[in-house]
């Protein structure tokens, strides 16, 4: 998870002005930031969640990581709190701290990309820091086509 932590940290420091947008597919978008040079495929949870929520799938090429799954929630997660992601039948059990949650390994963020290619909704659930479930749900129509714009828009630049 370290790693994970600290590409996010990275990506939170990148200048807004660096961000190129590399297109809007349906409910799913692609960017690529020049520096550190990441591309990814982002959407925001459906409804009006009490605080803006989204998921990414990242490329960062200077560091050889592909296919990286982040979720930023819409509640703070309670301590030791089960996450899970639900996708087309499929269940994965992501690790969280604060807002933020990441799958467990790169063979996890493999599956949830394949899966993600074929569902139609994908929702994250966990109990929140000041008690009670909620889940984020997220329409998926276009995510395929963010997730190799995203791959693309790295690969032209490496």
């Amino acid at each position: 998870m370290t790693r994970l932590v600290a590409l996010f940290l990275f990506a939170l420091a990148a200048p807004l002005a660096a961000r190129e947008s590399l297109g809007v597919f349906d409910q799913w978008a692609a960017f690529r930031d020049d520096k550190p040079q990441r591309c990814y495929a982002i959407a925001k949870a459906q409804g009006s969640p009490p605080a803006p929520a989204y998921a990414t799938v990242s490329t960062w090429p200077d560091r050889k990581v592909r296919g990286v799954v982040h979720i930023v929630l819409s509640r703070e997660v309670a301590d030791k709190s089960a996450v899970r992601l639900a996708l087309g039948g499929k269940r994965f059990d992501l690790v969280a701290k604060g807002r933020n949650a990441w799958t467990k390994n790169p063979g996890d963020d493999a599956a949830i990309v394949a899966a993600l290619r074929s569902a139609s909704r994908m929702s994250v659930s966990a109990r929140s820091a000041k008690g009670g479930n909620f889940s984020d749900r997220y329409a998926l129509s276009g995510v395929a086509t963010a997730i190799d714009a995203a791959t693309v828009g790295c690969a032209k630049r490496s």
